[in-house]
């Protein structure tokens, strides 16, 4: 039996989450100090959701070696790196978890350690005697704001981190959105599909949706708007508002869902609501969302996720020659980088942009002159 457990505390709409010792039913008083701590800094509830259990697997891993956190601190700088990096192999190997059917991959285990650390900084912070990592040494990079002035970011980092595999998430098909349509038992289901495959937003987003506020219903445009008291948890990734506008068949069929369920849908704002059993009326949550995904896969043989219907998006609009930079903001990205990764560019197409280019500028450097020159 674990020793350690997340626990969750609501006032009003905002979650606290704590975590107490089962052994002796006392919070941890630190770790819940820290959680509440990023509530309050306004952090997205899933990223302190996430700390929370991360924290709670590192005060697990901790009893095992009957340690106190404190005892890293006295570790000299081997002993403490082999410390965090057995500890990554413990999370490898799912002794975190009660089922170890599926386990997680090395990009999950860095992310708990990524808190972990956090976690570390904010003692540091909060008390002298904690003192500091040494395997935290400093690294910097230079990034670009939003109107491209560059600047340079010092943060500390750890070296030893697991080498994480590349992520393949493919863009959903055409073909595969029409067929998932035409599986769905519901129009709710259908317009979500729809709208997250012509706007392009996260899912987040999508389920944030205010149908009194956010839906301009005479030009077909929908907005993202950031806000922090959702009762689902849906929340914007930036607070940055940003509209999309999609086709007129796909408002119509947006006005249908409203009319079917309009019983249900004017005793609150949100636009896409449980339509069925006990929680009939209450906003959907992302859970359900990927459990709705899950039931289509089994009855089509089609594996989709929202983030590969948002990447559909992406590549559709680049096929239809729409800049880069339109696209990016599209999507609510910061950086064209991350937009690069969603596109579908291959070799074969970069290899043949690329031949095209030369035949057109074959003497873009004058080449031929200073050969002959040499001769």
């Amino acid at each position: 039996m674990k020793r350690y457990k997340v626990g969750i505390q609501k006032d009003g709409t905002v979650k606290y989450y704590f975590i107490r010792d089962v052994e002796t039913l006392e919070i941890s008083l630190f770790p819940t100090k820290y959680l509440t701590h990023l509530t309050r800094a306004n952090r997205s509830p899933n990223t302190v959701r996430r700390s929370a259990f991360a924290i709670c697997y590192y005060l697990e891993y901790m009893d095992e070696k009957q340690m106190e956190l404190s005892d890293v601190y006295r570790m000299d700088y081997e002993t403490q790196y082999g410390h965090f990096s057995e500890y990554l192999s413990w999370l490898k190997l799912g002794n975190h978890k009660e089922n170890t059917k599926k386990l997680p991959d090395n990009g999950t285990c860095n992310a708990y350690l990524k808190d972990v650390f956090r976690f570390y900084l904010f003692m540091e912070m909060q008390t002298d005697q904690a003192g500091q990592l040494s395997v935290l040494s400093y690294n910097q990079m230079t990034v670009p704001n939003s109107v491209g002035v560059k600047r340079t970011l010092r943060f500390k980092a750890f070296k030893g981190y697991l080498k994480e595999e590349e992520r393949k998430v493919r863009a959903a098909e055409k073909c595969e959105i029409i067929t998932l349509l035409e599986a769905c038992t519901n129009c709710r289901d259908q317009v979500l599909i729809l709208l997250t495959s012509e706007l392009g937003f996260r899912i987040g987003e999508i389920l944030g949706i205010d149908y009194t506020k956010d839906i301009d219903y005479e030009n077909h445009e929908i907005r993202v708007d950031f806000r922090d008291d959702n009762e689902n948890d849906a929340r914007a990734k930036n607070a940055e508002e940003r509209r999309g506008k999609i086709s007129r068949d796909t408002f119509e069929f947006l006005l249908y869902y409203l009319s079917e369920y309009w019983d249900v849908l004017q005793k609150q704002n949100y636009l896409f609501i449980n339509i069925k059993g006990d929680t009939a009326g209450k906003p959907l949550k992302v859970d359900s969302v990927y459990d709705m995904f899950e039931r289509m896969e089994k009855k089509t043989g089609i594996r989709i996720t929202p983030h590969m219907l948002r990447r559909y998006y992406a590549n559709t609009r680049w096929e239809a020659n729409w800049p880069l930079e339109m696209i990016s903001q599209a999507l609510g990205h910061k950086h064209l980088d991350t937009t690069i990764r969603y596109l579908n560019v291959l070799d074969d197409k970069l290899k043949a942009a690329s031949q095209e280019f030369y035949s057109r500028y074959s003497s873009l450097y004058g080449i031929q002159n200073l050969l002959d020159n040499r001769r």
